[in-house]
């Protein structure tokens, strides 16, 4: 006897697929629910740095296409784009870009050299490596203004400072009467600054290289080395390569940094004797011309570049993450 297959109705079908869609639909209300929960503590921080950056900086850029000079203040109107032709005409300005660049390379570049050997040495194996450690990243926690007085005052001074009075001891243990004592800041200003920065920003340099170190696979080292390989082959097949990341990232954030210092330029040289870089022209701008739109877009163009740079660090940086999670 055939037994005969009976179909569900179709108003069952149709009563299990709204369920279905109900319960799909619940499911992610209930998600972004959770989503909104999760991300609703970050708001107030959200709102707090719009209020504190992005307003500021859209209110910078409003103010550098007018004519606003508080010197005259009757002719403050409208200027379009007369700032930013008198920013890259006006010859001080231009004088300032090359102080910066210069400063920058020279202060990141050597930064970098020595930050390399201090992490080369620091990931060797020795007895109080941690005090160490500890007292060579100690330049760069103490607060810039602080660090330039201390160089200006304790180590540049012609009268008191420790440099002069170190070549006053070296000419007298030799038996001469008549030492050189150089007024520091006056002869070489640029490299009275530059000095000051590197002391301060090797630290910096030496712990992303440590962590590029000691993220390095033990185990081809040491077959390297019983392969009859040298410290300087290590070094330059299998170190260097794998620090490339790690340079160029300390790199682009020390251009970020050094770019933007203020500290160093206003407080040991005043701007003076060619030392004024790109902040302190625009705080010249600001304090001493007193011309509000010009000195507005002077911060937009610094702040554009500077953009650029860090876009340049956050790919490296993002790179670095995703050789880091393959390997």
């Amino acid at each position: 006897m055939p037994t005969r297959t009976t179909e569900p109705a179709p108003a069952a079908d149709a009563a299990v697929a709204l369920r279905a869609g109900g319960t799909d639909t619940r499911a992610r209300r209930t998600e972004r629910a959770k989503n909104w929960a999760r991300r609703a503590p970050l708001l107030p921080a959200l709102v707090f740095l719009v209020v504190v950056t992005q307003l500021p900086f859209l209110a910078t850029v409003v103010i550098s296409f007018t004519r606003w000079n508080a010197l005259a203040p009757d002719n403050r109107g409208f200027a379009a784009l007369d700032n930013y032709r008198a920013v890259f005409t006006d010859p001080a300005m231009r004088a300032s870009v090359g102080t910066t660049v210069l400063l920058t390379v020279t202060v990141v570049l050597v930064s970098l050299l020595l930050g390399l050997g201090l992490a080369l040495l620091l990931d060797r194996g020795f007895r109080g490596r941690g005090i160490v450690r500890t007292l060579l990243i100690t330049p760069f926690l103490v607060v810039p203004v602080a660090s330039a007085l201390l160089w200006k005052h304790a180590l540049y001074n012609a009268s008191y400072g420790l440099l002069n009075g170190s070549l006053t001891w070296i000419w007298r243990l030799f038996g001469s009467e008549h030492p050189p004592q150089p007024d520091w800041m006056t002869d070489s200003p640029l490299a009275a600054v530059e000095a000051s920065l590197i002391w301060q920003w090797t630290p910096f340099m030496m712990l992303i290289l440590l962590a590029g170190l000691q993220s390095r696979a033990s185990d081809a080292v040491e077959a390297a080395r019983m392969d009859g390989a040298s410290a300087w082959d290590i070094f330059r097949y299998l170190t260097l390569p794998h620090l490339r990341r790690y340079l160029e990232l300390a790199a682009l954030l020390g251009t970020v940094y050094v770019v933007q210092n203020f500290d160093a330029v206003f407080t040991i040289t005043s701007g003076g004797l060619g030392t004024a870089n790109l902040p302190y022209t625009i705080y010249q701008t600001v304090y001493q011309s007193h011309d509000y739109g010009r000195a507005s877009a002077q911060g937009v163009v610094v702040v554009l570049c500077s953009l650029l740079v860090a876009t340049f660090a956050l790919r490296t940086v993002s790179s670095l993450l995703r050789e880091e999670v393959t390997s």
